[in-house]
Formats: structure tokens, C-alpha cells, sequence
């Protein structure tokens, strides 16, 4: 500025002579009776050197160049936002896949690209970090976790298998049923266009023990048959006893199936988020046992008759002998205090039932990807600078802890980026160590307590998928969302501020920001339209000056080969830097007065606001927060009650967001789901079953279900998550099996075999059916006891919960099916001779 008044010029001769030191531009042609002649213009390529000798102007006959009144450099644009890694001055790149794209495929063909560029950034003494967020991580522990669940479970459903038939190729019969499943399951879903993922191979891993129960049912029976044919005079031929063994319990494995399978019409039917998480597992569950009961009706039985004709099956092994023994011994003791063994049954029912009330709820559970998100805000209006500064203490203290691999910041934003962030918020991913489930847990409590010895400065945690879920299901960043609209933006801030109290006060409510706070310092430059028309200025002219000197203006282009840049004007730095000096900036109008823009504007410092959210066409103040130590639930329980404590005036109004909403809409989504795929269950059990008493047997056994399921829930913390819910769900299904297998054989020892029902019908029929039940259920369980086992690892965080429930309904309803159900049958059973019908 100083050397434009000496010279008497202003900003506008300098935007005029650099917008005539070169351009872009085609020549046209030369053309005559036979040739056409290109014009090629050369020259426009100007260096910085080159430029700053472009003439101004002439002053007392000398010429004056741009390079005498300003700098002519090379230099990059005023930054929106920079970044640190690990402290230390850098570039944060981030690359995005594109929607459909496999994440391990984009992650390895990018880190191919990146090594084939080592020796360049070697050469540019460039140090690369290429693992700061690398998502792949996650997806590739997750898939090892669940193979190894997968792995796990086949070899304890195979050793099951073994010890109770103990019988090689009884064994292998059964067996061979979950490799053939899963294969043509893998075949359908691949010929529909889904991966395997950690939700399919989940759905697998939850059906591992559940695919072999078709085979266990036919081939146990089918074997007990052959051994009763042993002792018969003349023993029937094997074909004969196979087809009519497998015939004997095809109905109840069909119709047992087919309600499994509907069972699971709920998840199927889930929208939004959780929909998207459980559709695969549920679409993959269901492909896996419905090839289960394609192979149990033609696979096993031909397998039967091959391998079990040639050779005596083996005597039952004498163990089972004894359990059997066990059983009737039970079984008999039982059927003399009926009301004894109801009335306990029930108490049961009654506490697990009254125990749900209390549990609290979560839609998701954390996710173990071994990485945070950082959101770091500090008062609004901070310098970049400033931003950085802070940004590398807390870098700093962060990396002190051991578990922390690496941390690195984005203060502000890319010029292009999707966020509209000040340059007062940062956000810092942390990598961490290769970690346990239980060590991973107590680093976000850690990283809490560094964070508070930073005063002014306000934080937000979260992990990398959370953040995404949560940002799609409100458009925030963090777990509990409450949005307030209204017109007026001061009566937004305040009741904000309230909310953000309140918040604040509430237990296990933690990392409370205001979306859009208030105070970032301004600047106002209002004109005087009277000075303007006193002086003879123009209001464009004003404003374009104002925005030349400190937001720059592009004059022109200059290239470089194939690449193009912009020719900037903009204010020297060091006067860009002092807000006092904003009033001295020379201006000049079309008669060649120039006057300071003091004289023709008001300059006056305010506050206001980097960023004004709109949604619904309304203003919009938004207060967010987390939760930690506590159940989502319940927390969001007690926020409605104290916000509903506070005062909006007219036309303001708060609205609730977050995965506690989500959590609540998606239990009612699954709660009337269930009631109607339970009408279709009726349904299917109203064919199985003649008589109304025969059926509510069967029906049952799913409170029986829920006391192991609820008791399960309560000893892992007595939280009831998503994964949970659907736990439940696939848990009434499973255990309805063995009930049906139970009364539909009841049901066949006196229609078809003609014995009189009562104490000894009842307790043969339970005998019979103890071996299959208890295989079921004790393959089902342990193919899932790795799940459930490591369900806080990475890639079981939505089927542990689920696997837990499971296991916990299915070892209740074991018991009560093989003790109690036949106690119930002999009461109040209905079963009839062909005859007596």
C-alpha cells in the first residue's frame, strides 16, 4: 500500500495491469484456395520474474512495473484448514471408494500404488505414514475373528457328534450336512451379487450348529431303527427301514425348518441402519438351513442306506445308556409332583418376564476397529495457527500413552470438503496399538482423562463406523442429538447454552458441544451510500476493492505445460494481519480521487457465527453429546424429562435425534415384525398339529426359552442391544424345534405305533427323543460358544449378543424341554389312536 501511494496508484491499476500481462487465448486460422494455416500464439507463459516487468504506469517519465509496488511470487491460496502428523507439519490425504467398491480391494491396489512411489518420496525426503486410518484393519481382523469362530465351532459340533454316536460314519453323515449348506448358500449368494462379509459369515457362524440339526434328527432316528430291525425274526430289508424312518420325522423336520426359517422374517424385514447390518446375517442364516433341509431329505438318508447296510451299526454307547436311565429316573420322579414342577416353571417365566423392564438398551455396540475420531473445538474465531498449536500438545500428551500407534489433525477444512468447519475445529484420528478387547476398552477412558487437563478446549470420541452410522441417522456426529429450530438465532444460542447445561448435568452424558456456536469475532464494514455519492465511488467498486486486498481476486492465467494457474492480487500478509488497518486501504474513483475506506464506510468490530445450519427450511441450533457408563436407553429417558423441564418460547422447539430414537423405532419395527411372523407360525403349527392343546404345548417351550436368554443378558451386563433383540427372536425359533420333535413323537407312538397315552408313552417318547434334542441343542450351542465367547473382539460385536441370548435360551429350554414338557404333555396332552378319532 505504501509504495501504490507513492507512486499515486491504486488497487485497481494493479488489478488492470496484471489482467493485460497475459492470457489464454486461441489465434484462429489463416486460410487460401489450398491450405488452412493455424495461428499459434506463444508468450503468454509468464514466470513471477516476467510478470513483475509488466508496466504499470509512467511516473515523471519513469516506468513503473508491477514488481515496484508489489510482490511477484509463487505462492499457494489463503488455506482453509492443515494438518499434523504425529505433530509434525504434513498433508492429510484421504482416499474415498467408490460406492459399491470392495474397501480390502481400493485398500490394497492403494498401498500397491503408494509402494511403487517410494523411491520419489525417498528422493523428496518425504516421510510417508500410510497407515494413519486404515479401515481394511477392522475388515481383516473381523473376517479372521469370524473364520476362527467358524472353525472352532464345526470342530466342537464334530467332536459332539462323535462322542454321543460314536460311530465314524454315523458321524460323518451328520457332519458332511454343514459343508454342503454353507456351499450352497456361498453359491446362491454369490450368484445374487453379495459378499462375504463379517455379516454373512456372522449368519454362518450363528447356523454352523443349526445346519447339521436336520441330519442329526433323520440320521439318529434313522439309526435307532436299524438297530431295532437287528432284533426283529426275520429282520426287515434296510431300504424299507431307512425310507420309513426318514418318512417318520420328515413332517416335524420340514415344518420345524420352515418355522426357523420365518423366524427370521422380522430381521429380514428391518429398515434404515439396522436393517442394512442384519439383512445379510438373516439372508445368509436362512439360505444355510433351508440347503440344510434340502440335504437332510436326500443327502443323509442315501448316505444312510450306503454306509449303515454294509456293517452292524454300533450298540448305543453305554454313557448314553446312562443318561437315558437318568432321564426316565427324572422323568418319573417329576410325574408324581406335577403342580410342583407347573408352579416352579412358571415362577421362572414370571421373574425372567418381570426382570425385562429393568434391562437398559443400546442400538449398536461399540465397535473394536482399533481407531478414534477426535473432534476437537476450540472457541470460534481461533487462528489455523492457534488450531495447530493446541492440535500438537494434545498430540503430544496422547502419544505418551502406549497404546496409541500414532495421532494425526485436520484443523479446519480442504477448500472443497464436504464440512463446513471453522478453523477453531479440529479433528484428530488416533491409530492404536494392536490391542485385547479389554485393553481397547479402557483406552477411550484414558484418552478422556488427557483431554481434561486441556481447559477452553472441548472434545468428542467416537469410532470410525459409529461416526458414520450416527451421522446418517441424524446428520451429527455423536450418539444423542437434540436439534432446536426457530427464526430468531439469539433466542437458538441461549436456549442452546441451557440445553447444553442440562445436558451436562445428566449421568454417563459426556462430550456436550454446540453445533454452531456463537462469538466468532467479525469485522463489519458497513458503506455510507451519502460519502459515496459526495466522492463519487461507486459501491462495487468499494466492495471489489475490500475483496481484492483481502480475499484476492483471479486476473489471469499463466500455464505451465499442461498444467494452469491463476494470477492473484490480494493485500500484502503483514497488512492482512492487522484488523486496524483495514480503514487505511486506498481507494480511488473514475475522476482519480483517492481516499482512505474509512472516510467512506463504518469499520466496527462485532461477533457472529462461522456457520447458520438450516434444516426444514428453518434455522436450526444443534446440541450433542455421548454416553458413557450408562445405558442408551435409560439415558434417553431421563433427557426427555429434563428437557422437558425447559422453557421454549413460541415457535422454537426442540426435536430428538440419535441411535437412542433409532433404538426405540427399530425395537417396535422388530416387535411387530415378530407379532406377524408369529400369526404365520400358528399358522404352520395348526397344520403340524391337530388339537389346540397339542400346539400350546409346543408354544411352550419359548418361555422357556426366555428365562436362559434373560438370565444370559442380566450376567453380561443387563443390556439389551439390538443384536440382542434379534437374539431373541432367532432363540423362539431354534428352541420350538425340539418341542415339535417331542410332541410330534408323542403323537406318533400313539397313532401310528398304537400305545396308550400315559406315564409310560410319555416317558419311552421322551427317552427316545433325549439323544436328537440334547445333539441339537449341544451343537447349536457350542457352534456358537466362539461368538459368544469373543464377543467384544473385532467382527463379533453384533453376533455376540446375539450368540449369548442363544445360548442361554437354548441351555433353559434343553432342560424344561426334556423335564418339564413331558410332565405338561402327561397332563394336559391331547393324543389319540387313528381309531379313537
Amino acid at each position: 500500500p505504501d509504495r501504490l501511494m507513492d507512486f499515486g496508484l491504486a488497487l485497481d491499476d494493479v488489478l488492470s495491469a496484471a489482467r493485460q500481462s497475459t492470457a489464454v487465448r486461441g489465434a484462429g486460422f489463416i486460410e487460401n484456395t489450398n491450405q488452412r494455416i493455424v495461428l499459434r500464439t506463444r508468450g503468454q507463459s509468464l514466470t513471477p520474474q516476467q510478470l513483475g516487468e509488466v508496466t504499470l504506469a509512467h511516473h515523471l517519465g519513469q516506468t513503473v512495473r508491477l514488481k515496484d509496488v508489489a510482490k511477484v511470487v509463487e505462492g499457494p491460496e489463503p488455506k482453509f484448514g492443515d494438518a499434523l502428523v504425529n505433530g509434525e507439519r504434513g498433508v492429510v490425504m484421504l482416499v474415498s471408494s467408490q460406492y459399491g467398491a470392495n474397501t480390502l480391494d481400493v485398500t490394497h491396489a492403494t498401498e500397491d500404488a503408494l509402494q511403487e512411489l517410494t523411491p520419489a518420496f525417498a528422493a523428496e525426503k518425504i516421510v510417508l505414514q500410510s497407515k494413519l486410518f486404515r479401515p481394511a484393519n477392522f475388515i481383516e481382523a473381523s473376517l479372521h475373528n469370524v473364520n476362527q469362530s467358524l472353525l472352532i465351532g464345526g470342530v466342537l459340533v464334530a467332536v459332539v457328534l462323535f462322542f454321543f454316536l460314536l460311530d465314524w460314519r454315523t458321524a460323518f453323515i451328520s457332519f458332511l450336512s454343514i459343508p454342503l449348506s454353507l456351499l450352497v448358500a456361498v453359491i446362491l449368494l454369490d450368484r445374487y451379487g453379495v459378499s462375504l462379509n463379517t455379516l454373512t459369515l456372522g449368519g454362518f457362524a450363528i447356523a454352523i450348529g443349526v445346519v447339521v440339526d436336520d441330519a442329526i434328527i433323520d440320521v439318529e432316528n434313522i439309526l435307532r431303527r436299524v438297530r431295532d430291525n437287528l432284533t426283529l425274526t426275520p429282520p426287515r430289508p434296510v431300504f424299507e427301514v431307512v425310507l420309513d424312518a426318514s418318512l417318520e420325522v420328515r413332517s416335524a423336520v420340514v415344518y420345524a425348518t420352515f418355522i426357523v426359517a420365518l423366524v427370521f422374517f422380522p430381521v429380514l424385514t428391518l429398515t434404515g441402519i439396522q436393517g442394512k447390518l442384519f439383512t445379510p446375517l438373516a439372508t445368509a442364516f436362512i439360505l444355510a438351513i433351508l440347503a440344510s433341509l434340502a440335504a437332510a431329505l436326500t443327502v443323509t438318508p442315501a448316505l444312510c442306506l450306503v454306509l449303515l447296510s454294509r456293517t452292524k451299526p454300533r450298540e448305543e454307547p453305554r454313557y448314553v445308556r446312562w443318561m437315558k436311565d437318568q432321564h426316565r429316573g427324572w422323568l418319573q420322579a417329576l410325574s408324581r409332583r406335577p403342580r410342583t414342577v407347573i408352579g416352579v416353571a412358571v415362577a421362572l417365566i414370571v421373574m425372567a418376564t418381570a426382570t425385562l423392564p429393568f434391562f437398559g438398551g443400546e442400538f449398536l455396540p461399540e465397535f473394536r476397529e482399533g481407531h478414534f475420531v477426535l473432534h476437537m473445538a476450540a472457541l470460534p474465531g481461533t487462528s489455523l495457527e492457534e488450531s495447530l498449536r493446541l492440535g500438537k500438545q494434545v498430540t503430544e500428551e496422547l502419544l505418551k500413552n502406549p497404546h496409541i500407534h500414532s495421532v494425526s489433525q485436520q484443523a479446519g477444512r480442504a477448500e472443497n470438503g464436504e464440512d463446513t468447519w471453522g478453523t477453531h475445529y479440529s479433528e484428530l484420528h488416533i491409530e492404536l496399538q494392536p490391542l485385547s478387547a479389554e485393553d481397547a476398552e479402557t483406552v477411550a477412558s484414558e484418552m478422556r482423562k488427557t483431554l481434561e487437563t486441556f481447559p477452553g478446549l472441548t472434545f468428542r470420541i467416537m469410532s470410525p463406523l459409529a461416526e458414520r452410522i450416527e451421522e446418517t441417522i441424524s446428520g451429527a456426529t455423536a450418539e444423542v442429538v437434540v436439534n432446536i429450530f426457530g427464526d430468531d438465532l439469539d433466542v437458538l444460542d441461549e436456549k442452546a447454552a441451557e440445553l447444553s447445561r442440562v445436558l451436562s448435568n445428566i449421568k454417563g452424558a459426556t462430550d456436550v458441544q454446540i453445533e454452531s456456536q456463537p462469538g466468532s469475532p467479525q469485522t463489519v464494514v458497513s458503506l455510507r451510500p451519502e460519502r459515496l455519492t459526495q466522492f463519487g465511488f461507486r459501491p462495487v467498486d468499494v466492495l471489489d476493492a475490500i475483496q481484492t486486498a483481502y480475499q484476492g481476486t483471479a486476473v489471469a492465467q499463466t500455464y505451465e505445460g499442461n498444467r494452469v494457474f491463476d494470477v492473484d492480487v490480494i493485500l500484502d500478509e503483514a497488512s492482512r494481519k492487522v484488523p486496524e488497518k483495514i480503514g487505511s486501504l486506498m481507494l480511488r474513483n473514475a475522476e482519480g480521487l483517492r481516499m482512505p475506506l474509512r472516510e467512506l464506510a463504518d469499520i466496527y468490530p462485532t461477533t457472529g457465527r462461522y456457520v447458520i445450519a438450516h434444516e426444514r427450511a428453518q434455522r436450526r441450533q444443534q446440541v450433542t453429546c455421548n454416553v458413557v457408563g450408562r445405558d442408551m436407553a435409560a439415558f434417553v429417558d431421563d433427557m426427555k424429562k429434563q428437557v422437558g423441564k425447559i422453557s421454549f418460547p413460541a415457535g422454537v422447539y426442540p426435536v430428538f435425534g440419535g441411535s437412542g430414537l433409532t433404538q426405540s423405532a427399530a425395537r417396535k419395527e422388530l416387535l411387530v415384525h415378530s407379532a406377524i411372523a408369529g400369526i404365520g407360525i400358528l399358522l404352520l403349527l395348526s397344520v403340524v398339529f391337530r388339537n389346540t392343546r397339542n400346539l400350546l404345548l409346543v408354544l411352550a417351550n419359548m418361555p422357556f426359552a426366555l428365562i436362559g436368554g434373560v438370565l444370559a443378558v442380566f450376567a453380561t451386563g443387563g443390556s439389551l442391544s439390538l443384536g440382542s433383540l434379534v437374539g431373541f427372536v432367532t432363540l423362539f425359533g431354534l428352541t420350538t424345534r425340539n418341542s415339535i420333535m417331542m410332541i410330534s413323537h408323542f403323537e406318533h407312538l400313539v397313532e401310528k405305533e398304537g400305545m396308550a397315552w400315559g406315564l409310560e408313552a410319555a416317558i419311552r417318547g421322551a427317552s427316545e427323543r433325549m439323544l436328537p434334542i440334547l445333539m441339537t441343542a449341544l451343537v447349536t450351542a457350542l457352534g456358537l460358544l466362539p461368538l459368544a465367547i469373543g464377543s467384544g473382539e473385532a467382527g463379533r460385536e453384533i453376533e455376540g449378543p446375539m450368540a449369548i441370548v442363544i445360548l442361554g435360551g437354548l441351555l433353559t429350554s434343553t432342560v424344561l424341554n426334556l423335564l418339564v414338557l413331558p410332565t405338561l404333555a402327561l397332563r394336559y396332552g391331547k393324543f389319540e389312536t387313528a381309531k379313537d378319532v
